[in-house]
């Protein structure tokens, strides 16, 4: 359904409720962080709704003849209070959750699906947004009214608007028992992240780790009263500098197989019943809306258009990087045998030996790099590169509620202009979701008045000694800058419609801004200047920059090929009519003999633990889109290098204006052309990787 962003002034009289009501305070109000009462969420929500019901029976029964003012723009600013409500309580269900949270949000989950249903499947609202949208080009729309005409004309079609009354109680259904099944996957999943651990009793188990590390896993074993040990948590951050360095094999494979067996342990938050029964409701709901199988309705409405486009691509990038792994993994293996090795790369083995052969082809140590990796200074860079590219600047506020004290809020600014709010929640916790993302607190929007956005970066670094810097890895400093993308994507969002705004765009563009930001970390500029040695505060060296640089594909085909196989695992068994039902876990073995997965990797997400596709609809036949997205930034890139510069003044300001600032309202094939001239050259991908083009 199609509601407004949250925080702007209400259209209904206040509540006194202060989930509800329109946010107060400085820049536009703020989110009331400090006055939430978890255990209110639920009752507001419920009001929400209410209040939301009666303003859309109020669109749809109006006696006018249907208008873009008086239905699409309406709907707009329909279900703010609501809105606000249920943001900030997803807000809190990824980063602050209880158990009042997870009961509520197993409560409330399938009344919003209902709700959503209720709405879309509301005959009155569906004719007038039909006529709206037949009469888009002889109405006198902008070209961004037009935009929203078609989006939302395709929403609600695509939803099962124009079904018959069965097929819309039995898709009602459906949904109800999908979200219900999500919130369980997503739930299942948490459970083991934040129970399981790997606890060490000596140090000699530390063997290979680095000083900052061992400090950081003996914190976190501290926080979980086990004081002068160290706690392995079950997070992507935590496990894998362990895989990476740690000289015991046996440790190894213990947190690798605890890492990778998420929601696949003999206990109650088992998740491969549940992946069945959200896979066979997936099925019958493609089914009903006219589509072969889910794959073919979710691509429908995205960039590739259809599975086959999809999987042409990922397979046309598959044989190279399979190719490369097989080298990487011969030359690991190599190396594993001259120091005495009496075994065969098994998936926990191969990062390890893999950073060796990384250290005597390259001679980088990626430890030594981790040393001029401050988590502070990395963040001062993505405010450098942003400020280098677009103009922005960010300045530290102090008392400004927050819901953990770890946080921290920025003003952005522009040419002195306020931008928005930048809010950051670094590191990991129980009750916080692991992986790292971008929420949009507030969407940016000028439909009634100028509202500026407020978005936040959430990540799962370790955190270690108070008043320490905190050292982070490469890849991890990579994800700060892919995770600002997003909210750059939000904070330079210049667009009437909220519906439109940020990151509102099609699943296989939305990764575009992320993934080109990665590219920042690379340059000189930032490199120099921001990569400070965390003891003596030298920048890193100008040889250790060019080993970076020399080995910037080393690895390349272990981490496509690592993606590639979750993707392709994602689009093959959304493809596979599951009416059936379907294993989870035995078709990751089928695919795995399918393709050839070598033995000496998994799927990046396995099944059970794989939230993109399995605690929602998000990214579900959609895990490809990074392998899309990344054709437009590798495509991209190449721009400002034919142009001299990351930071070249013009290709950045057409970026700007033709990319991060358009939001939805601008079809994506259109954005593309209007920065790049042309349409995407995908071999740009290929050269990018350091893959043959074909």
């Amino acid at each position: 359904m199609a509601v407004a962003g949250v925080g702007v002034p209400a259209t209904m009289a206040a509540t006194g409720n202060v989930l509800l009501d329109p946010w107060t305070g400085a820049y536009g109000g703020l989110p009331p962080f400090d006055k939430i009462k978890p255990a209110e969420f639920q009752a507001a929500m419920m009001t929400g709704i209410e209040m939301n019901r009666a303003e859309i029976k109020a669109i749809a029964g109006q006696k006018d003849a249907p208008t873009f003012a008086n239905t699409l723009a309406k709907m707009e600013d329909a279900g703010r209070p609501f809105n606000r409500a249920a943001q900030l309580f997803f807000i809190y269900a990824g980063t602050m959750s209880d158990d009042t949270i997870k009961k509520t949000e197993r409560d409330i989950s399938p009344v919003l699906a209902a709700f959503q249903d209720e709405i879309v499947q509301d005959e009155a609202l569906f004719a007038r947004i039909k006529a709206v949208y037949d009469a888009r080009e002889t109405s006198g729309l902008t070209a961004e009214e037009k935009r929203i005409a078609d989006l939302q004309y395709l929403s609600f079609q695509r939803q099962g608007a124009g079904l018959d009354k069965a097929k819309k109680a039995r898709l009602a259904a459906i949904n109800k028992d999908l979200a219900t099944l999500y919130t369980a996957f997503s739930q299942n999943q948490q459970k083991d992240e934040d129970e399981d651990f790997v606890l060490l009793e000596s140090e000699a188990d530390l063997a290979g780790m680095s000083d900052g590390m061992k400090t950081a896993y003996a914190e976190d074993a501290k926080r979980r009263g086990k004081a002068g040990k160290w706690a392995i948590a079950n997070t992507r951050s935590a496990a894998e500098p362990f895989l990476v360095f740690s000289t015991k094999r046996d440790l190894r494979e213990k947190v690798f197989k605890m890492w990778t067996n998420r929601g696949d342990n003999n206990n109650a938050a088992n998740n491969r019943k549940t992946i069945t029964q959200v896979l066979k409701l997936r099925q019958e709901k493609a089914n009903l809306l006219g589509h072969p199988t889910f794959a073919h309705w979710q691509l429908a409405n995205n960039m590739a258009k259809t599975p086959d486009n999809a999987n042409n691509l990922m397979m046309k990038v598959w044989k190279p990087a399979v190719a490369a792994f097989r080298a990487e993994v011969a030359e690991a293996q190599a190396l594993a045998d001259k120091e005495g090795a009496k075994f065969k790369l098994a998936a926990w083995d191969f990062r390890h030996y893999a950073e060796k052969v990384r250290k005597a082809k390259y001679d980088l140590d990626q430890a030594e790099v981790t040393q001029y990796l401050q988590l502070d200074k990395m963040v001062e860079a993505i405010f450098f590169s942003a400020n280098k590219v677009f103009g922005l600047s960010f300045k530290k506020l102090s008392g400004i509620p927050v819901y953990h004290p770890d946080m921290s809020v920025y003003e952005v600014t522009r040419g002195g202009n306020h931008v928005g709010l930048f809010y950051f929640d670094p590191f990991a916790r129980t009750g916080k979701r692991s992986g790292a993302w971008m929420n949009e607190y507030r969407t940016q929007e000028r439909f009634k008045t100028e509202v500026k956005p407020i978005v936040s970066n959430n990540c799962n670094y370790v955190k270690g000694k108070a008043g320490e810097p905190v050292l982070i890895s490469w890849d991890d400093a990579s994800t700060l800058f892919h995770e600002f993308g997003h909210a750059l994507h939000g904070l330079l969002s210049n667009t009437t419609y909220p519906s439109v705004a940020g990151t509102s765009v099609k699943r296989d563009f939305v990764e575009f801004p992320s993934q080109i930001m990665e590219r920042w970390l690379e340059t000189p500029e930032v490199l120099g200047t921001y990569c400070l040695h965390y003891k003596t505060g030298k920048p890193i060296p100008n040889d250790l920059v060019e080993k970076i640089k020399r080995a910037r594909n080393a690895g390349q085909g272990f981490s496509t090929t690592e993606y590639l196989a979750s993707a392709i695992y994602d689009m093959r068994i959304h493809m596979t009519d599951a009416s059936a039902g379907i294993d989870p876990v035995e078709f990751e073995k089928k695919v795995a003999a399918e393709i050839g997965i070598p033995d000496e990797i998994v799927l990046r997400h396995r099944p059970t633990a794989f939230g993109h596709i399995f605690s929602g609809d998000g990214y579900s036949s959609g895990y490809y889109v990074y392998i899309w997205a990344d054709t437009l930034s590798a495509d991209s890139i190449e721009a400002f290098k034919e142009a001299g510069s990351m930071f070249d003044a013009p290709t950045s300001k057409r970026f700007h204006d033709t990319i991060m600032s358009v939001g939805g309202s601008v079809p994506p094939e259109v954005a593309f052309r209007n920065f790049r001239g042309r349409d995407v050259d995908t071999n740009a991908l290929m050269r990018d990787r350091g893959f043959p083009v074909s």
